[in-house]
């Protein structure tokens, strides 16, 4: 398992997409054909998102409301204060496209199967990590729109009034009506799941390849020399730094069960790619997609192979305690 996720199959499949971009970006009448199938491919994503959150599994994961608030606090207050403090740190060092994904990166939700799969390696608080990571991707859809049009205004961006209609219209809609329908729907979602994620997949893909694409023909590439590359995968491998050395503290300064801080640290850390790149196509309709989602694809490859390693790690423990170094 922690071989699948340190080489997880989707990076390989996206660093795939965006060669394709590269070499065959699409265009004309093409272009314009990829962006419709990836707007209902989104529209898809979202609805069957809503259609399987359990009210139940979460409410009554939500009862460590502690645990909770811990996790929460991390994913949409500390995160985005260090997004905005990098990108005030680095100013002048990217250009402003790379500064608007470190800013989108910080304030993404939480992900779900990489933090359950995580704590699950570690024997953490399996329950709590459920319930944890599926609030964190129901308030995203809320929150992480509002608090872009924070941070970029307050970097001297805004979010126009035809981004918010677009993210009522093809996340906030389908992922409500989704949820609604889950009486309904709910078992054949259950029993089709593996559909449902190669959709998921899909959605991020064809994302991918019309951003690249785009960013392909206007020449944008240009824009990012190989060391500016080097130094932002530094930058995101240190914010994850700083947020793992908050988590592990934050969770044992506040008395939590070695469970419950394995799970805080895993939860806490993580930023979802399958949730943050077709929310960032609503959002950020234009050429500079492809470089806006550069921080998160990087960060999302050093968060697999970084929380492997204290997984392992955690996992190793004897049934008293945590190894030495993780104690």
């Amino acid at each position: 398992m922690l071989r699948r996720l340190i080489l997880d199959p989707l990076v390989l499949l996206l660093l795939a997409t965006v060669g394709l971009a590269v070499l065959l970006p699409a265009q004309g009448p093409f272009a314009s054909a990829v962006d419709v199938v990836a707007t209902a491919a989104i529209v898809a994503l979202f609805f069957f998102h809503g259609a399987k959150l359990s009210r139940e599994a979460v409410m009554a994961g939500l009862a460590n409301w502690r645990l909770h608030l811990l996790i929460l606090g991390t994913t949409f207050v500390l995160f985005p204060l260090l997004g905005v403090g990098m990108v005030s740190l680095s100013s002048g060092l990217f250009t402003a496209p790379i500064s608007a994904g470190i800013l989108y990166l910080a304030v993404l939700p939480s992900t779900v199967q990489s933090s359950i799969a995580f704590t699950s390696i570690a024997r953490g608080n399996v329950p709590a990590a459920v319930a944890a990571a599926s609030a964190s991707q129901v308030l995203g859809v809320f929150l992480t729109p509002l608090l872009v049009g924070l941070v970029m205004g307050r970097q001297g961006g805004e979010m126009s009034l035809s981004s918010i209609g677009s993210v009522m219209l093809i996340v906030l809609l389908p992922f409500i009506l989704g949820h609604l329908s889950r009486p309904l729907i709910g078992g054949w979602v259950g029993r089709h799941r593996s559909v449902i994620s190669i959709n998921d997949r899909a959605a991020i893909l064809i994302s991918v390849y019309g951003a690249f694409s785009q960013a392909t023909v206007d020449g944008l590439w240009r824009q990012l020399p190989p060391v500016d590359l080097l130094v932002l995968a530094v930058l995101c491998a240190g914010l994850l730094a700083v947020v793992l050395l908050v988590t592990f503290s934050v969770g044992r300064a506040a008395g939590l069960p070695l469970e419950d801080r394995i799970t805080y640290l895993f939860c806490g850390s993580k930023k979802s790619l399958v949730q943050g790149i077709p929310m960032a196509r609503v959002l950020f309709a234009g050429p500079d997609l492809g470089l806006i989602l550069l921080p998160l694809m990087l960060f999302h490859q050093i968060q697999l192979m970084v929380c492997a390693w204290i997984a392992a790690h955690y996992a190793a423990r004897s049934d008293d305690g945590a190894p030495d170094q993780l104690k």
